[in-house]
């Protein structure tokens, strides 16, 4: 399971601020992340065997994170779900991401997904399961894994029979973490991002796995508006430090909203 926390327009000074861990299997390849991109430029891992990656930023403030969505009957895809999330980086805005999104998947089919896009203007949650369902969400916390999620202050899951027993402990842990993340009086946006990094890391949410060849392999924490930041943790949170990852001149910032 992979876990997103998203605080949307909650902190006047972080319009995006998200964090995030990400299951795959342990002998999965990946690279950790750099500066990606062309004429629309991004900062993102990459997924070394697939292409594409799994969460990132760009230049414009774009925040992008995916997770697996577990279906009744698994899918078969024509490409892989992180050039997908590659190509909603190269976008100008969290809304014509979700146009993208829409013309792609219109075309090609994909193993199931759960995508957030976010910027200082708009957020959404694209559920897809060989039909997609787009999602504008409200300013708040909402908290996405592979069984859905907490969107809008309202609990949308969808557990498949043949995995309900691990199912319905995915869906809790998404509840413990919704609990644990309400903003507290006065927070900074920075140190809602703290308390999301420990959740993330802390074995009493459910967040953080370790398996037999599979398990939490990495944390990310991005941070938009005038003070952009990024820091990835190449392990699980629980035992690995999130450093910071350069943010190179000319990102832009977002304006106070």
């Amino acid at each position: 399971m992979c876990t997103l926390t998203l605080a949307w327009r909650v902190f006047p000074e972080v319009p995006v601020a998200l964090a995030a861990n990400r299951d795959e299997s342990l002998g999965r390849a990946s690279e950790p992340p750099s500066v990606r991109g062309d004429d629309r430029r991004f900062i993102a891992p990459r997924d070394a065997e697939a292409g594409g990656t799994w969460i990132g930023t760009n230049d414009a403030g774009v925040v992008v994170a995916v997770t697996n969505r577990w279906l009744e009957v698994d899918r078969e895809g024509d490409r892989s779900r992180g050039l997908l999330v590659e190509d909603c980086m190269r976008e100008p805005s969290a809304e014509s991401a979700v146009r993208a999104v829409e013309r792609e998947v219109a075309d090609r089919d994909y193993d199931g997904f759960n995508l957030v896009l976010a910027d200082g203007a708009a957020a959404f949650l694209c559920s897809y399961d060989g039909g997609l369902a787009v999602t504008r969400l409200d300013p708040g916390v909402h908290v996405v894994g592979n069984v859905g999620g907490v969107l809008n202050g309202e609990a949308r899951f969808a557990i498949p029979d043949r995995r309900e027993e691990v199912g319905r402990e995915r869906a809790e842990s998404v509840r413990r973490i919704t609990d644990a993340l309400v903003p507290e009086p006065g927070e900074s946006g920075e140190a809602w991002l703290d308390r999301a990094s420990d959740v993330l890391a802390d074995h009493a949410y459910g967040a953080c796995i370790h398996g037999d060849g599979y398990g939490t392999r990495s944390f990310t924490r991005i941070r938009t508006g005038p003070e952009p930041a990024m820091a990835f943790a190449d392990g699980p949170p629980c035992e690995t430090a999130a450093e910071p990852i350069a943010i190179p001149a000319g990102f832009r910032t977002e304006s106070q909203f």
